[in-house]
């Protein structure tokens, strides 16, 4: 079973009305600046997944910094993923901090949703390296058993838009203040792998899965294999990113990435279908 654990959809209003939503949230204008930055809809993603012979993608929500548009992107995943069962997983946003943002998260949970995310610190206001304001959302999400994925970048390397400051030294400050939290850290966790060469950041990471979203922008396909051999093919997930990548060239990518033939099964599904409690197709066939 193949799973593409990071992608992005948007509610159609939101790709018509693009530049009302970009002057709506200063994040999203920031992304979204370019033309050429795709947005996609879920119509947009099951032909993708068509094409690749992707099984099951996770989508993740846009890091709002409004309540309201959260709870509005909520809305439309959940709805997504009913009219799509067993193909469309979804992830809830909340804005961490926001006194309702708990509440929110919950409501995600029962309505269906496999974790919380993609939180992003630059875009919601929020500091790692400050983690008790993430407290009560982590609560619920340990509450119902499900992880968070975050948006962690690189402090080093070239500038693109939405890459932030969100770097693995404020990051692990989260981790040590959760040590019971899953953790699924977007991007390579910014690099972070690559610390657990050191004991103690291995020890403060050891329930982080990474994922591979936006590899090919960020790092040479070696990726795979280096980041296997530091922390273990059970904690990498296969994630394109879409439409950011293109899924199927992306799938051709990681299969050629020098992942051996036990390993594979677990980077391109198995891991998501653990972390994010997904249903696996296979079981029922």
């Amino acid at each position: 079973m193949i799973v593409d654990a990071h992608v992005h959809i948007f509610p159609p209003e939101v790709v018509e009305q693009r530049e009302q939503f970009r002057r709506r949230d200063r994040w999203f204008g920031e992304l979204y600046a370019s033309p050429r930055a795709l947005l996609a809809t879920v119509e947009d993603l099951l032909a993708s997944m068509e094409s690749a012979a992707i099984d099951l993608s996770v989508a993740c929500g846009f890091p709002w910094s409004d309540p309201g548009l959260c709870r509005y992107q909520n809305d439309y995943l959940a709805a997504v993923c009913k009219a799509h069962p067993g193909r469309i997983a979804w992830l809830g946003i909340v804005v961490p901090g926001d006194p309702g943002a708990p509440a929110e998260a919950a409501r995600c949970f029962q309505a269906g949703a496999s974790g919380i995310g993609e939180l992003n610190a630059d875009a919601q206001g929020f500091d790692f390296a400050e983690p008790l304001v993430l407290a009560p959302l982590v609560e619920v999400c340990q509450a119902f058993a499900k992880p968070l994925l975050v948006h962690v970048s690189e402090p080093l390397g070239h500038h693109y838009p939405g890459k932030g400051s969100a770097w693995p030294q404020r990051f692990v400050r989260f981790l040590e203040a959760f040590p019971g939290q899953m953790v699924v850290a977007a991007h390579w966790g910014g690099g972070l792998p690559f610390y657990e060469l050191m004991p103690e950041i291995a020890a403060a990471a050891r329930n982080v899965v990474y994922d591979s979203a936006a590899s090919t922008y960020l790092y040479r396909v070696d990726v795979f294999r280096t980041v296997i051999d530091l922390v273990g093919a059970h904690r990498v997930v296969m994630a394109s990113d879409y439409p950011v990548l293109r899924q199927k060239p992306f799938l051709e990518r990681v299969r050629q990435a020098g992942i051996a033939e036990q390993e594979l099964p677990l980077v391109l599904g198995e891991n998501a279908i653990r972390v994010f409690a997904l249903p696996d197709r296979r079981a029922t066939e």
